[in-house]
């Protein structure tokens, strides 16, 4: 089992990288692997909304990375998304990253690439927002089936510097109670799998708007 953990921040090692590392070691712990993919800081062009990927299998801006990580994401079990805060919000490369690559992994029929598999978010603050950026993120696993991991208090963490965040003692432990549920619920499905039961039932798609 493997559960990649994204980090969103244009820091490397910044704040954000410093809670995904703690998450990481406790996974290791719990005998799952992880991955931290760096978003890195090229530019991102954001979603088109054009349409395209419904007709190619793929989004159709091709000059980062976008595609490289959905098709990544088929070999992952679950997923930690990874943010800084920047104006009371999820920072504008992880929100153009995600856009892009949740909708063209379904309008490509692809959906199954993150449907049922857990995922998470984690916010860093140097201060506040940390609550509206944890329920942006969230939006992505809600909309793709995806089961959302908490942990005993919302997963965030506050500093300026990493050295400030490695201070913030409940944040960090929380970051270590949401990677053994994350643990806990891999095992879960696995269990689960191993003893037949079946992934819902699904059902085709229906589309509706509201202006008749």
């Amino acid at each position: 089992m493997k559960v990649l953990l994204f980090n969103g921040s244009p820091h490397k090692n910044g704040c954000t990288y410093t809670a995904l590392e703690e998450i990481s070691k406790t996974l290791k712990e719990e005998g799952i692997e992880s991955e931290i993919y760096q978003i890195g800081i090229k530019s991102l062009t954001p979603c088109r909304a054009c349409g395209a990927c419904a007709k190619i299998g793929k989004c159709v801006i091709s000059d980062d990375d976008v595609n490289n990580f959905v098709e990544k994401c088929k070999d992952f079990d679950g997923f930690v998304f990874g943010t800084p805060v920047h104006y009371g919000s999820a920072c504008g490369g992880i929100t153009a990253f995600l856009d892009r690559a949740f909708f063209s992994a379904f309008m490509s029929g692809r959906g199954d690439i993150f449907a049922y598999k857990p995922g998470t978010a984690v916010a860093s603050a140097r201060r506040s927002g940390t609550t509206a950026t944890l329920d942006q993120i969230n939006k992505y696993f809600t909309i793709s089936q995806m089961p959302i991991i908490s942990g005993r208090y919302w997963n965030m963490v506050h500093g300026h510097t990493p050295d400030e965040v490695l201070q913030d003692e409940e944040g960090m432990q929380n970051m270590r109670i949401v990677a053994r549920n994350m643990a806990w619920h891999l095992k879960c499905r696995e269990a689960g799998e191993k003893a037949g039961v079946q992934l819902p039932k699904q059902e085709e798609i229906v589309f509706t708007n509201f202006i008749r």
